[in-house]
């Protein structure tokens, strides 16, 4: 059900007078630290309930629909309210939604007092919940988010008056742009996790030095690597070849692409083997720079250089499934692939899967056919250059 009215005349933010500035400060702290919260806005929200004498104080982040569960944050002083039944039932009779943006209203100025009392959501959900008075703002912002901003009081205390509106109606801009730059940051971690997923999928190692040449990052790839101490290893923070040459050819290579940081030299992305113990293959390393943005502050530890690795012994582990799909195999079929594509010939995969070497060529035969190709090279390399390294 969707509220529409028309705007109250003679509004006043300067209600607000006798706020105490250093509080109101405090609360825009903590509003802008909301983004960085585990919780987000947990703190701010928990003054505002204190300073309003409020029992609830919520941020609706996710509205809730029959298509997806809501989000919300609370600050309560008496427990939290039953959110699940709110996101799988009662969000459905709250008529206190579609409120005009960034405009603070109370529930007793939009349907009056008969009218809220009367409301199927008061009765079934907010009165046994101790929740008589509701003060409330829907926030846009610029990109498009929508949350709602709600205060609730218990039925033994106060209406909300105008100067709490006015106190809300301050805080309203500082808020909406606090959740456009959690909507910004969000986007950009989703983002940051996708492409960090693909990299340890594809078995690249990444570790990500700052300005002075320390490590700021790993992942999962590049932690293995390193842990085998065999051509490259940890040493005080930073990453060194085992071989004094390569060593002293790797630092170089970092010192020049941390000058392409600086904007002293050009970019630097250059490749070089390391030798390993034995006869193992040599690691693959490559230095890259990352530029400084136009607008970069200083940050020391800000990501200035990357290595990627690559060994070339690591076996992938790839989805059958994608395999499965995407070249219309069957089950054994898909096996065998897999097992080409780690290095495998075919004998050896026939043996791995326990099956005969006619029974593997008579599955080879087929994979050439469905996959259109003649050679278990070309094979490979289809499968390898494909979206399955990504499944």
């Amino acid at each position: 059900m969707e509220t529409r009215w028309a705007p109250e005349e003679g509004q006043d933010a300067g209600v607000m007078a006798g706020v105490d500035l250093s509080q109101f400060s405090a609360l825009m702290a903590r509003v802008y630290q909301g983004p960085l919260e585990a919780v987000p806005w947990s703190g701010a929200l928990e003054l505002v309930r204190q300073h309003l004498d409020a029992n609830y104080a919520t941020l609706i982040l996710r509205s809730p629909s029959s298509e997806r569960r809501g989000l919300m944050v609370h600050a309560s002083g008496s427990g939290i309210p039953d959110e699940a039944s709110y996101n799988d039932y009662y969000y459905s009779l709250d008529p206190f939604v579609g409120l005009p943006a960034d405009r603070v209203v109370t529930v007793d100025e939009v349907f009056g007092e008969t009218g809220w009392l009367s409301s199927e959501l008061y009765k079934q959900f907010l009165q046994p919940a101790d929740v008589r008075y509701i003060m409330g703002a829907d926030l846009r912002t610029e990109s498009g988010v929508e949350c709602r901003f709600r205060v609730c009081r218990k039925h033994g205390s106060a209406h909300f008056t105008a100067r709490d509106k006015a106190f809300c109606a301050l805080l309203l801009p500082h808020l909406r742009r606090a959740v456009e730059l959690h909507s910004r940051l969000d986007v950009v971690e989703s983002e940051r996790t996708l492409y960090a997923s693909a990299i340890d999928r594809m078995l690249v190692g990444m570790v990500t030095l700052d300005e002075s040449g320390a490590i700021m990052s790993t992942n999962s790839v590049a932690d293995e690597i390193l842990a085998e101490s065999d051509g490259l290893r940890l040493s005080k923070g930073a990453v060194e070849a085992m071989d004094s040459q390569e060593n002293r050819t790797l630092q170089r290579l970092i010192r020049h692409a941390m000058m392409g940081h600086f904007g002293t030299a050009g970019p630097l992305v250059e490749a070089m083997p390391v030798t390993r113990s034995g006869d193992r293959p040599k690691l693959g390393v490559l230095v890259r720079t990352v530029p400084l943005s136009d607008w970069s502050e200083d940050n020391r530890r800000r990501p200035a250089t990357v290595l990627f690795l690559r060994d070339p012994d690591r076996k992938s582990q790839r989805s059958q499934e994608i395999v499965r799909k995407l070249f219309d195999l069957t089950p054994a079929e898909t096996s065998l692939a897999l097992l080409l594509t780690n290095g495998l010939t075919l004998e050896e995969a026939a043996e791995e899967l326990g099956i005969s070497k006619n029974t593997a060529r008579a599955h080879l035969r087929s994979i050439f056919s469905k996959t259109g190709v003649t050679r278990q090279a070309t094979l490979v390399r289809i499968l390898l250059g494909s979206v399955v390294p990504l499944g």
